[in-house]
């Protein structure tokens, strides 16, 4: 998201931040600072330094990771957001913040979930999110704060290790599939979950971003771009890569968040007010994560020539 702003707007112009020392190419592509969330003042220190005008949030404790730590991933989410959406009230900020297929619950209807339904999640990341996605909506109606937000569904790249998701399969499979042509999955055979690739994702968020103000019907958008099951994905592999490719099931504790999510999300929202339009299918997916993480396990390749980020296009 990061390198696909600059391309857009000049690197100087993106500041890019973490609590994680960046690698050598972060740095040298544009600025670059800390940034805790959790500490309101050192966030407003950069608005006011650097002039911010738009935040992208994607700081969050993740679904299984917030399982294993409720207390983390209810200080991240939800003090770290409150810090984020207060900035923005004070300082006239647009606010993007993405929620998750994650806020949904076992009593929301599993296909075609609408935009507007039932959303009782069971877990500290989807019960964070419905926070989320409400808060910014009162903040926008209240105090005319600029909040934006879209429902991601699993996002697969090949750019990033997995960050502690129940999707996170989707990415793994493919890094067991090139080392040892098997995969043990964490999830059932046919637990079915709606997925986009890291293009698409990153090219909605930017039509989302950008749209204008008077072209948005609603403040949270669901957006869907495809979906399959782990068994699904597995003949993609087998018939892209190797027939020999195996796969296992032994599903942990991640079986029964991935339970409570939808199987498919209705986008007609996104769509019909900002131009949602993934391209990325299932057998896209697969061939362009082997394109790009096949040269990483080519034998000889050093650690440090593994593929850089891309710019969406």
């Amino acid at each position: 998201m990061v390198n696909t702003l600059r391309a857009k707007f000049g690197s100087e112009n993106v500041i890019a931040s973490d609590i994680k020392k960046p690698s050598i190419e972060q740095r040298n592509t544009g600025p670059f600072v800390y940034a805790d969330v959790l500490n309101y003042r050192a966030l407003e220190q950069i608005v006011v330094d650097y002039g911010i005008d738009w935040v992208v949030h994607f700081s969050a404790i993740l679904s299984a990771a917030g399982e294993r730590n409720p207390s983390l991933g209810l200080n991240v989410n939800m003090t770290g957001f409150q810090n984020v959406l207060d900035l923005a009230k004070a300082h006239n900020l647009r606010l993007l913040s993405p929620s998750t297929m994650g806020a949904f619950g076992p009593t929301t209807p599993k296909d075609s979930t609408p935009d507007l339904t039932v959303m009782r999640p069971n877990t500290i990341y989807g019960i964070t999110k419905v926070h989320m996605e409400l808060l910014g909506e009162y903040y926008r109606e209240k105090y005319q704060v600029d909040f934006r937000s879209l429902r991601y569904p699993g996002i697969i790249s090949a750019d990033s290790p997995p960050g502690g998701g129940t999707t996170d399969y989707a990415v793994d499979i493919f890094h067991a599939a090139l080392k040892h042509n098997s995969y043990e999955s964490f999830l059932d055979a046919d637990t079915r979950l709606p997925m986009a690739y890291i293009d698409d994702c990153i090219v909605g968020t930017m039509q989302l971003l950008e749209a204008p103000q008077e072209a948005l019907t609603q403040r949270v958008y669901n957006v869907h771009a495809c979906d399959f099951s782990p068994e699904e994905l597995a003949g993609e592999i087998r018939r892209q890569h190797s027939d020999a490719f195996a796969i296992t099931y032994r599903p942990d504790f991640r079986q029964a968040i991935a339970d409570t999510w939808p199987r498919t999300m209705a986008d007609e929202a996104a769509r019909r007010d900002w131009g949602w339009n993934p391209v990325f299918g299932t057998a896209d997916i697969v061939r362009v994560m082997f394109d790009k993480l096949g040269p990483v396990y080519s034998p000889g390749l050093a650690a440090e020539e593994m593929p850089a980020a891309v710019v969406a296009s």
